[in-house]
């Protein structure tokens, strides 16, 4: 038996139906544009901290550093903590919104959030491209991090919630996709502001964060709500059923409605503080807590963010120039997009733990080569060759592959799926502000690490991803093809989680497979 390889039957008992309507397609497509926006915060974010005009006006003494002003080691040109409060200063802000997020998403529904998060980044858009000094573009990150609270809270829940069960990776898939898209859209804009004369490019990369704003703030205006909150929210049956089948293409949709009211019911309906508490104390959800910490936590020390935040100013480090530094960034962005597209694919086929354990490794494999590159090659002056430079990018292009088709969807897609609907909103607010306070962590230690550990700082990654990837092996069962609502079985049929929920082997489930 492969240890953690519980598996489950994947009939549609619990209904799930119909086929994916172009209704449904177009709805989380317009929700997939909170993934966007945030992709676009993180590869704005290192882009312009690379930027020479960006650097003199807001963060004069890095950019004396850069320029060989002063005697700095090449690991540490970029060391500096009000640079990293800059780029942070959004994931500060997504954090202490989250919980505010949280009961508003589960008391008046995903919608409400996803509007609230496409007006916030308006907001911070638009003072962010107008900044004056640095405190303005500090403000205009935090308006953006209020944003990304509320979108981050609702959209995973809203296609998980939306999808049909058989199809539900691959539509959940879509948020890390949209991320990868955001990502990949700033770094080609990056690649073209940074040519424009007048050093005033910057502004043009912080304000184009309001394209996908807009079109998160106005799809939300004509966005239909889940079924799943609308029961949440006590709406008539009748009402849900109506919306159900126009999902679903079908009106064969009794038995998911079904499904759906009986969650519902199952628990105490649980809203904000209650369902928070309900998840923190009470042992029947212990398993989904450990996954809503641990998940998030592990998608970030796989160093991804390290990466996305500053690969410019990594690829500077290593000797290349400012254009030539983008244009990498733009490579390594199309990489990540259009893995994580084939992950959409692939997740709903082969399952959630396979392309865990395969993106794992795959990662691994990377960091390793890249330290060693680094430690080998790279000192405190000058730069590295052309030749070893491509290998540098090319192996970070198979690290952001790895990424993009393991870690980066799967980190959202796993936790907004396996929460009972009492517990799911406070669940997924566990999730993003896991991932915010790690995140915080890893924008505002990375360079001073960098700067410290030097080529170390990659060896550290890769210990995490062993890990990691060891805890999917062991901890993690597969949740491929089964209704939302019929997820929480996988834990009772479980090698180790069952002893936790305190179920012993004759009480286990036998339709379950080790």
């Amino acid at each position: 038996m492969a240890a953690g390889s519980v598996g489950v039957s994947e009939s549609n008992d619990g209904g799930g139906g119909g086929r994916v309507t172009m209704f449904v397609v177009l709805s989380c497509i317009t929700a997939g544009m909170g993934g966007a926006i945030f992709g676009y915060d993180i590869g704005i974010a290192g882009g312009v901290s690379s930027m020479e005009p960006f650097l003199r006006k807001f963060f004069p003494e890095v950019y004396r550093r850069m320029k060989g002003d002063s005697h700095v080691s090449n690991y540490c040109k970029f060391d500096s903590q009000l640079l990293t409060a800059f780029t942070s200063s959004l994931y500060v802000a997504g954090l202490l919104t989250t919980f505010l997020a949280s009961g508003v998403t589960a008391r008046r529904g995903r919608r409400p959030s996803m509007l609230l998060g496409g007006a916030a980044f308006l907001a911070g858009a638009a003072v962010g491209g107008a900044s004056l000094n640095v405190y303005m573009a500090i403000l205009g990150r935090v308006l953006l991090g209020v944003g990304l609270g509320f979108a981050n809270q609702a959209v995973p829940l809203y296609l998980s919630e939306m999808a049909p069960p058989r199809h539900r990776g691959a539509f959940s898939n879509g948020f890390q996709f949209s991320v990868g898209v955001g990502a990949l859209a700033a770094n080609v804009i990056n690649f073209g502001t940074e040519k424009i004369k007048g050093g005033w490019g910057w502004r043009v990369s912080l304000s184009l964060a309001a394209v996908p704003a807009g079109l998160l703030l106005v799809g939300a205006v004509f966005l239909p709500e889940t079924p799943n909150s609308l029961v949440q929210q006590g709406k008539d049956r009748r009402d849900v059923a109506l919306l159900l089948r126009k999902i679903r293409g079908t009106d064969e949709v009794d038995r998911e409605l079904d499904c759906i009211v009986a969650a519902a019911d199952s628990g105490a309906m649980a809203t904000g503080r209650s369902g928070l508490r309900m998840l923190l104390t009470q042992r029947q959800y212990r398993p989904q807590l450990v996954m809503a910490v641990a998940i998030p936590f592990f998608q970030q020390v796989t160093g991804i963010n390290a990466i996305a935040f500053y690969a410019p100013v990594l690829l500077r480090t290593i000797g290349m120039g400012e254009s030539a530094s983008l244009l990498s960034a733009v490579v390594t962005g199309v990489v990540g997009a259009a893995s994580t597209l084939l992950s959409m694919f692939l997740v709903d086929r082969f399952g959630r733990r396979t392309l865990f354990l395969a993106g794992g490794t795959q990662m691994l494999a990377s960091q390793l080569l890249i330290g060693a590159i680094m430690a080998a090659k790279l000192g405190d002056d000058g730069g590295v060759s052309k030749t070893w430079a491509a290998a540098l990018i090319f192996l970070i292009a198979v690290y952001v592959a790895g990424f993009g088709w393991s870690w980066g969807p799967l980190g959202w897609l796993v936790p907004s799926e396996i929460f009972p609907l009492e517990v799911r909103s406070a669940g997924q607010g566990v999730t993003v502000a896991t991932s915010f306070v790690f995140t915080v962590f890893v924008a505002q230690t990375f360079l001073a690490m960098l700067c410290h550990m030097r080529a170390g700082i990659f060896f550290f990654f890769a210990a995490w991803l062993a890990a990691m990837t060891a805890f999917v092996y062991l901890l993690l069962p597969e949740t491929r093809g089964l209704p939302i609502e019929q997820v929480d079985r996988v834990w009772r049929e479980h090698w180790f989680w069952r002893r936790v929920l305190g179920i012993g082997s004759e009480e286990a489930p036998a339709s379950g497979k080790l």
